[in-house]
């Protein structure tokens, strides 16, 4: 009689999960789509919420936040020590287990993010606020200087920690992590990010 085969061990991807790259029709098919937050459940601490401006089309039609290859966000998340490894977007509900969560200040999907008005920007300030109030994150990071600027009137503000806070949460602006971004490489991205991260002492996950 044969001893039993011992079971296969589980093993940790070491590399980000692909997800099928849409197509043109998707795309086009995505326009004013909305995708949801990705958020612990509530009850469980939020240490920071990142807001994105809106979801691409790319977003739009996966479903992910910062999808579009190119965009630095994932890569800048994992080189500053927030993830223990680099997340696909397809892999973004695994954010809410460290206390991290995604949002956007405008919901519609756009091609690009000029599309969306000041109006747009200063409404999507207002239901931010809301959110926060709602799950009071330690801190709230806001990827877009100039966005931020539209939608809080803030026309002076810069990168990095700001003065006053967003309701019960500290605020910090990031820089865009689009790809279009061409003055913030990768590694000042992920410096940024990696200040971020010692503020609010969150450990790779």
């Amino acid at each position: 009689m044969r001893p039993p085969e011992p079971a296969a061990q589980p093993r940790e991807s070491a590399k980000p999960t692909k997800a099928a790259k849409p197509t043109k029709a998707d795309l086009e098919a995505a326009r004013d789509r909305v995708i949801p937050d990705v958020l612990p459940p509530d009850g469980e601490p939020l240490r920071v919420l990142f807001c994105g401006i809106n979801p691409g089309l790319y977003s739009g039609a996966t479903g992910h936040h910062f999808a579009r290859p190119g965009n630095r966000f994932w890569p800048a998340l994992h080189r500053s020590g927030f993830t223990g490894r680099l997340l696909a977007p397809a892999e973004q509900d695994l954010l809410a287990a460290s206390g991290l969560g995604i949002t956007n200040l405008a919901h519609r999907t756009t091609a690009r993010a000029d599309e969306l008005t000041a109006a747009e920007l200063r409404a999507g300030g207002e239901r931010l606020g809301a959110l926060v109030e709602r799950r009071r994150p330690a801190y709230l990071a806001i990827a877009g200087v100039t966005a931020y600027r539209t939608a809080f009137g803030r026309p002076a503000a810069r990168i990095g920690p700001q003065s006053e806070p967003a309701g019960p949460a500290r605020l910090w602006v990031l820089p865009n992590p689009s790809g279009l971004n061409a003055s913030w490489t990768i590694d000042r991205l992920a410096a940024e990010f990696a200040r971020l991260r010692e503020a609010a002492a969150v450990g790779a996950g």
